[in-house]
């Protein structure tokens, strides 16, 4: 480039950094409208981007003709003016594609001005040349503000995330108690104010299990929120009727695995007790190979689980020499008491159940009164019978 475009570029440089930058503000403003629209840059930090990236597109425009020193080195960031307006504009939330197009505004705005003062002075080659540089600084730069935006998004996204799992954390361990918690908790985790239940499926649900369960759950009238946890998936789930009859219907369609459901909880801060309610029902579930498990419809489990200890020896003091026999053997006759229980003591009912003859069932009966001492009577079956086999079934038996 001969020394008279040299000179030309030079005088432009120093000269014309301020008023494109005033000119390119006022052309975002009126050809942009994601800056109008979205309200989230102020004038002032526009303008000082606009004359941080001008003067940086117009000093890489020197570089890339020959006409400065490359400034390369460790310490040295040629993008810097753009990294900071992509990582800015990022934060302030402003579509990626606004950003960009403003930056393609600026490249146009420099290359007019440019022809305007060179007319007469460049010659054709010096021209396209010229362009050529520009519009590759332009692309560079662009690529610099996607990348540092990208970046910010991507850390914004991991912080929120962050945050969420905070809240769920210590919603879930009771600090919903604390009604300033309990509001930023609903408005963060998109939670609703009022009556609720939580709900819990197993951890190995599959990825699309919150989603599917928070879409059955709208079609029947309630708003949900849901998370994964190492329990598994669990979801605050809105019942303004004070009842869960509405939701188990829902859950069920939804096929999310064996799933528990807490009572109602009062708000927010009665959600780790339903929590734990939850947690139980679930196990339940899936112990009973159900779908969906109401906590409020297994009480004497949800006892048994709240007392392992002494479920376990309940359990051990009735079905020890049940569990003492044959695989095969023990499982008969395990399945008969359960059928027996479930059925109110009929053996009709039981057989019906299994299924299998009634003669079968009776003769069950007798062998287990037999191995039992005699503790299996006549009449309906003992209540300790059912919370024992409970216990078996949840497996807290040793």
């Amino acid at each position: 480039m001969r020394p008279a475009a040299a000179d030309l570029l030079e005088r432009h440089r120093a000269d014309r950094v301020g008023p494109l930058a005033d000119l390119l503000v006022a052309t975002i403003r009126a050809e942009n409208a994601g800056y109008v629209d979205l309200p989230v840059v102020p004038v002032e930090d526009l303008r000082a981007s606009c004359v941080d990236n001008v003067a940086r597109v117009l000093q890489l425009l020197a570089v890339e003709l020959g006409l400065a020193p490359d400034g390369r080195g460790p310490s040295v960031d040629r993008y810097d003016a753009a990294r900071a307006t992509g990582r800015r504009r990022a934060e302030q939330g402003l579509p990626l594609d606004d950003v960009l197009r403003s930056f393609r505004m600026g490249g146009r705005l420099i290359w007019d001005d440019l022809l305007d003062q060179a007319d007469g002075i460049l010659e054709a080659r010096e021209t396209r040349e010229l362009g050529t540089a520009l519009w590759a600084v332009v692309d560079s730069t662009s690529a610099a503000v996607a990348a540092a935006y990208h970046q910010a998004e991507a850390s914004s996204i991991r912080v929120h995330e962050q945050r969420r799992t905070a809240l769920w954390e210590d919603l879930l361990a009771g600090r919903g108690a604390d009604a300033a918690f309990a509001a930023e908790a609903a408005r963060v985790l998109d939670l609703a104010p009022g009556p609720c239940v939580v709900v819990v499926a197993p951890s190995g649900a599959p990825p699309e299990a919150g989603r599917r369960a928070e879409t059955h759950l709208r079609v029947a009238g309630h708003h949900s929120s849901w998370v994964r946890r190492a329990v598994g998936l669990v979801g605050v789930v809105q019942a303004p009727a004070g009842s869960v009859d509405a939701l188990c219907p829902a859950l069920e369609t939804a096929d999310v695995g064996a799933t528990g459901v807490s009572g109602v909880a009062a708000g927010l801060g009665h959600v780790e007790e339903a929590f734990n309610q939850a947690v139980a029902a679930q196990r339940i579930a899936a112990a009973r190979r159900l779908a969906v498990v109401a906590f409020d419809d297994a009480l004497p489990d949800a006892l048994v689980l709240a007392a392992p200890a002494i479920a376990g020896r309940l359990a051990r003091h009735w079905l020890a020499p049940l569990l003492a026999l044959p695989a095969d053997e023990s499982r008969a006759l395990l399945d008969t008491l359960e059928a027996w229980v479930r059925s109110g003591g009929s053996p009709t009912a039981t057989a019906r159940a299994l299924p299998c003859h009634r003669n079968t069932v009776l003769n069950r009966l007798r062998r287990v009164h037999r191995l039992t001492d005699g503790r299996l009577g006549e009449g309906a079956p003992p209540a300790e019978l059912s919370l024992a086999l409970a216990a078996y079934r949840l497996g807290v038996v040793d």
